[in-house]
Parts: structure tokens; C-alpha cells; sequence
């Protein structure tokens, strides 16, 4: 099932939010810029996995990536909505979308995600993951891109770089990835991994939903930030 969000953007200033992290905790300054949108503008959320494919585990607590990449990808495509900007989610429950029929689900799956993007024909798409390593130490949220893709490398970096401004931990540059879901097309898109299951304070991190939000609303100024750029 595909949840469709679509609300025309009829305001003509976005916020671009910048998080500050004090000594006595995390608060957000609001700067106002100019942003004169002409169109309606879709973003494709993908929620990595589902279904038979867990994804990676939580070491401490075994939560399943896909449990929360979805549980990401709603909250981003709620804050989307209230800035005005259409979004899809390629799933909206626990289920992978690969026909059971056939014989190598995770082909048929990634098939199935290529064609909602395609159907959709939106200006990005973000597909959102969590990262897992042998070294416990390894945190922090990073984007990538499709290489070769211009666009997309500057779509990544606007991702990133408002992560590296909000999130302590994340990263300071996008890297490409040789990743299905951002190659598949040529919209720009980027595959952010939010952060590490495999490291025992960022796994208790992601599964709440302050922490949830707060990397949302980083990626959704991200996503404003690109638009700003390119319109």
C-alpha cells in the first residue's frame, strides 16, 4: 500500500531550521528565508526492507532495521506535509513489496520500489536505513549518492550538511554509494543511514522518537535547502 500525502505549497517563505545543541540540551533557532515555489513538489520516501528482510539488528535490544526505517520514514513524511511539500512512501506497514510468487523476493522487491519512484515521477527521493559494522565504536548518520550524478551529489550534501549542523555524531560529507535504489533512476536521490544498531547508545537512540524527529527534521531541511537551490 502506498500512502499518498499531496498539499499544494501556497506559502512563499519555507523554514530552513537550525538545531544548536547548549550545555542544558537541544533547542531549535528558526530562520526565515525567501522561497518562491511554482509548482507542487513530490518526494518519494523509501522505508529500507520489510516483510521476510529484517534488515540489520540491534545488537542490545534486536530491533529490526525495517522497523525503523519505517517508523523514520513516517515521521519525515509528516514533517514534509507540514511544510508543504508531497510525499509517497513506497511501503506504510511491515510488509516488503516483493511479489511472494516469485523466486528471488529481493529482486522483486527492488523492481517494485523502481517502479512507485517511476510512477511518481518525483524531484528527489530519500530511502532511509540504519548502518551496522563489527567495530561497536563506529556512529553517525551519513548520505549517500549515485555516482556520476551531479544533482544528486548536490542534493546529498544539502542532506548532509544540515545533519552535521544538528546531529552531534553524523557525518561531515556525503559519499557515493553503489546502492539499487539510487541508481535505479536518474531523479536525484540519496540513501541516508541514520545511524549504527551495531553501537549500544546510538541503538537506543534511534528507537526514540525525540531523537526520531530530530534527524527527520534535519533531512527535511536538507530536502528544503536543495529546492531552494535548484528552483
Amino acid at each position: 500500500m502506498i500512502v499518498c500525502i499531496r498539499k499544494k505549497i501556497v506559502i512563499f517563505a519555507i523554514l530552513i531550521i537550525v538545531a544548536i545543541v547548549g550545555v542544558f540540551g537541544t533547542y531549535f533557532a528558526v530562520k526565515e528565508v525567501g522561497y518562491s515555489p511554482k509548482t507542487e513538489y513530490t518526494v518519494v520516501i523509501d522505508a529500507g526492507h520489510g516483510g521476510i528482510d529484517g534488515g540489520c539488528v540491534g545488537k542490545n535490544t534486536g530491533v529490526f532495521e525495517s522497523e525503523l526505517n519505517l517508523a523514520f520514514a513516517q515521521n519525515l513524511a509528516n514533517q514534509l506535509e507540514n511544510l508543504g511539500v508531497s510525499a509517497k512512501l513506497t511501503r506504510n506497514d511491515g510488509n516488503g513489496l516483493y511479489d511472494s510468487s516469485q523466486k528471488n523476493l529481493k529482486k522483486s522487491d527492488m523492481k517494485k520500489r523502481k517502479e512507485i519512484i517511476e510512477d511518481c515521477n518525483p524531484e528527489l527521493v530519500v530511502s532511509l536505513h540504519m548502518n551496522s559494522f563489527p567495530l561497536s565504536s563506529c556512529c553517525g548518520a551519513q548520505a549517500f549518492f549515485k555516482k556520476g550524478s551531479e544533482q544528486g551529489e548536490k542534493f546529498a550534501q544539502c542532506v548532509q550538511d544540515e545533519l552535521g549542523v544538528q546531529i552531534p555524531d553524523a557525518k561531515k560529507l556525503a559519499k557515493v554509494g553503489d546502492y539499487y535504489i539510487v541508481n535505479c533512476t536518474d531523479i536525484p536521490s540519496v540513501l541516508v543511514e541514520c545511524g549504527f544498531l551495531s553501537n549500544p547508545q546510538e541503538e537506543i537512540l534511534l528507537q526514540t522518537k525525540q531523537y526520531q524527529t530530530k534527524i527527520c527534521y534535519a533531512i527535511a531541511c536538507g530536502i528544503v535547502k536543495y529546492l531552494n537551490f535548484s528552483n
